[in-house]
């Protein structure tokens, strides 16, 4: 990752508690992403909102604790910070009741974002953070600004409509979504499709997205591009759970291409970091590089197919 340290990139979403059996801990795709690319080394700004409340104050101070810049993290005199009951079961999938609203459904369009967004290598931000009317204008008037638009897809019933997708779809230059996911959206536009390749390639075409990234957990990640596809399987593991393993390929996967790097070395690191995050518990464990980098080399085979 040759040039990790200059590179800058805004999350734009949700921060929030998750609520476990066991007890909360924070969370929020795009904070997930911002902790990872922050603990790969690069600048990460998280742009959000939390309520004047005792869990946003908490929140606030995870955040700080984390080392995440909460510069452009308002706080909400009115609507609370955000909390999603979070079930896991007997397969370790895990499934969620996010509350609504929240105060990360009221991030307000500051002048100052402007300048931040406009100047970072990259933007990332998920279909969920637009959910009420004032958090997605704001998203889509910083969509305009960035030059390089990252979309993680995030569909949680009832929280998305497909006209708002196909919005954001159409402003995106990376799209990262999970098997299930791109089924669910390319049936929108055509039900004939029979394949993934048939899939991506209506998405890419509908919507001129160059690049499409597909997770699917035990059976790895395939990244389509322009005239090319590479795939690549996915490291055996013992899984403690699943929560942020999406958002921890993310990081990894823009780590390593936002420092140029080959893409099957994108993608290997991408899957080896989310295999990595899933043997821990929770979406944000303390770890270093080269943990990563050491579970590589115990685990390296040839991935490829």
């Amino acid at each position: 990752m040759s040039r990790k340290n200059d590179i800058q990139v805004v999350c734009f979403g949700e921060v929030l508690w998750d609520n476990f059996p066991s007890g909360k801990k924070p969370g929020g795709a795009v904070m997930n992403v911002a902790y990872h690319l922050k603990t790969l080394g690069l600048n990460s700004h998280l742009i959000s909102r939390v309520g004047a409340d005792a869990n946003g104050t908490e929140l606030m101070q995870v955040l700080e604790d984390l080392g995440l810049d909460k510069t452009f993290v308002q706080i909400d005199q009115q609507q609370k910070t955000s909390t999603v009951e979070v079930h896991t079961d007997q397969n370790n999938e895990v499934s969620y009741e996010i509350v609504k609203p929240v105060a990360w459904d009221y991030i307000a369009f500051e002048n100052a974002q402007t300048r931040l967004v406009a100047q970072a290598d990259a933007i990332v931000y998920g279909s969920l953070s637009g959910r009420c009317e004032t958090s997605r204008k704001t998203l889509l008037h910083l969509l305009a600004l960035a030059p390089y638009r990252v979309m993680d897809v995030n569909l949680r019933a009832p929280d998305y409509d497909e006209a708002y997708i196909a919005t954001l779809l159409n402003q995106t230059d990376l799209l990262k979504l999970n098997a299930d996911e791109l089924i669910i959206i390319s049936n929108w536009f055509n039900q004939d499709c029979q394949s993934e390749t048939e899939r991506v390639e209506l998405l890419r075409n509908k919507f001129n997205i160059p690049e499409i990234v597909i997770t699917k957990g035990s059976r790895g990640a395939s990244y389509y591009g322009d005239q090319t596809e590479h795939h690549w399987s996915a490291y055996a593991i013992e899984v403690a759970d699943t929560v942020g393993s999406g958002d921890s390929f993310l990081a990894g996967l823009l780590a390593m291409k936002l420092s140029n790097e080959y893409i099957n070395d994108t993608l290997d690191f991408a899957v080896a970091l989310s295999a990595f995050i899933t043997t821990k518990t929770g979406a944000c464990p303390a770890y270093k590089i080269a943990d990563v980098n050491r579970f590589i080399r115990a685990h390296k085979k040839d991935s490829s197919f």
